[in-house]
């Protein structure tokens, strides 16, 4: 349950209908999973409503918010009115930076550096700027997620900024990966910014959990496959 002010969002954007768009409570509450049209709410109620959201919450109301149910208008509000998601995860690798560099911008490698890609598609290039299309292997319902991306590698400031050109379930994917030079290695740092859509199946919070937690086993993996690769390193 979504709450807010010290009660459910739901009760409050009700309360916001009754008191500034005319709705008949009784009849929300017969019908709680009835459209805000069908519920007798017009153009001008639904302009009202959006403004009292925006000022309260500064959330922007869609124009087809007639077509939601009021906890689906609860829902929206609770979702864009989140922090947007942030991670940054990190793992020292013990190889050189050249090599570390190498492979992990080998696109045409990540099949063999992660255990989550089933293909990389590689669509336009354009100097260090590559659009690709993802694939990963099927999830436990059978299904193979895939998008499109672009990516920017900066060999001289070793670092690499890539957002998803297919968003899916994210209004936006932003990625950016550093790497510096440390004394056990090279540092190689994941920052991922983004923001779910009112549609996606996770808000903000879940998808920043589910990110973090597959970073670590995805950097961890890395790690150990490319210091595998190096001469002096892990397989001493």
């Amino acid at each position: 349950m979504t709450v807010t002010h010290g009660q459910p969002l739901t009760t409050e954007i009700t309360d916001i209908l009754v008191a500034h768009c005319g709705l008949d409570a009784d009849a929300a509450a017969r019908a709680p999973a009835a459209s805000l049209e069908e519920l007798g709410m017009d153009s001008l109620a639904l302009l009202e409503l959006s403004a009292v959201v925006a000022d309260r919450w500064r959330v922007q109301i869609p124009e087809q918010a007639g077509q939601l149910s009021i906890p689906a208008v609860a829902d929206l509000v609770a979702r864009r009115s989140q922090p947007p998601g942030h991670t940054e995860n990190s793992i020292v690798i013990a190889a050189p930076l050249p090599l570390v560099w190498e492979m992990t911008n080998d696109l045409a490698r990540w099949t063999e550096l992660f255990t989550e890609y089933a293909e990389v598609e590689i669509l336009h290039r354009d100097g260090d700027t590559v659009r690709f299309r993802l694939t990963m292997h099927p999830d436990e319902n059978g299904i193979a997620w895939s998008w499109v991306s672009e990516r920017h590698a900066d060999p001289t400031s070793h670092q690499v900024r890539a957002h998803r050109v297919e968003t899916g379930p994210f209004e936006y994917m932003r990625i950016h990966w550093a790497y510096t030079e440390e004394p056990e290695g090279v540092r190689m740092t994941w920052v991922q910014d983004f923001a779910m859509k009112p549609t996606a199946p996770v808000d903000n919070a879940g998808m920043t959990a589910r990110i973090n937690a597959n970073s670590r086993v995805q950097l961890a993996v890395i790690k150990e496959r490319v210091e595998r690769a190096y001469p002096g390193g892990g397989d001493e």
